[in-house]
């Protein structure tokens, strides 16, 4: 790549995201030449206008009114590179192929593992040993291209899904200096195996209600996965009675802690409630 600096997209509809690799591109020598989000009512946080998205180091932030004006959008910049990071849309060939040295995405799970949205919900209900982070050459199957770098951190079993999130974007922002490298070094990175694919879709109604006959692990970690899932969100999870008032729970914890707690009985033990929301 020599001393030359990138020109890099970036589409992402989280704000902080957007500012992180700002600064880190700056450290790196490289620049963001654009941020593009996605303006859809179910995105992870919906911009009303490009100044929602802008970081300081951003010199111009544009909301995409569809994915059909990608192409054009990143034409105009002319990127060198372009990364996906919590980016809603199936993004269209023509996109993919502006950019000199390809497309990259941030995918939080150890892939082929949990391909779909909401992997770090789905590890947390799947009881994985380890989270992880995967960063990929994009192509037009969703979450299928070749490995550029992975890493896998231990899931530990009372981190909470925001927790989860936050460690696992600290540890995709260390390994992306090393993507960019490769990545404009012409690797094409490793195919992904096939043994051990997931495919998951989005939380449903069928993960919505808590059962609190189930044991309180199941309990604790269907509150935690549904804790990694951003909002709004169509199906509001997860539910149960606590009190006699049926409530959104969102912290629970497995042994009694100091404070405000409301005990409950699961079906191998107690489980203490900490943080509740009407649904009223």
């Amino acid at each position: 790549m020599g001393k030359k600096g990138l020109r890099i997209a970036v589409l992402s509809n989280i704000p902080e995201v957007v500012n992180s690799l700002a600064c880190l591109f700056e450290k790196l020598g490289h620049e963001l030449t654009i941020s593009v989000a996605a303006d859809r009512k179910r995105s992870v946080t919906r911009p009303t206008d490009a100044n929602t998205i802008a970081a300081p180091l951003v010199p111009k932030s544009i909301v995409a009114p569809d994915k059909e004006s990608l192409e054009s959008i990143l034409k105009c910049s002319g990127p060198d590179l372009m990364l996906s990071w919590g980016f809603p849309w199936r993004i269209p060939d023509g996109a993919l192929a502006v950019p000199t040295f390809g497309s990259v995405n941030y995918h939080p799970s150890l892939l082929p593992r949990h391909r779909g949205p909401h992997p770090e919900g789905w590890t947390i209900r799947m009881g994985d040993e380890n989270f992880g982070v995967t960063w990929h050459r994009m192509e037009a199957e969703f979450d299928r291209g070749p490995i550029m770098a992975q890493r896998s951190t231990p899931a530990f079993p009372d981190d909470t899904g925001q927790d989860v999130i936050l460690q696992l974007t600290s540890l995709g922002l260390r390994m992306l200096g090393d993507v960019i490298e490769r990545t404009a070094a012409g690797e094409p990175g490793d195919p992904q195996p096939t043994e051990g694919a997931t495919e998951e879709g989005f939380f449903g109604r069928d993960y919505a209600a808590i059962d609190w006959s189930m044991p309180v692990k199941a309990v604790h970690d269907q509150v935690r996965a549904w804790g990694c899932i951003p909002r709004p969100y169509s199906v509001i999870g997860p539910i149960g009675k606590v009190n006699g008032r049926s409530v959104r729970v969102i912290r629970t914890s497995r042994t009694q802690p100091d404070g405000d707690a409301q005990r409950v009985e699961c079906g191998d033990g107690p489980i203490w409630v900490t943080q509740t929301e009407s649904v009223d």
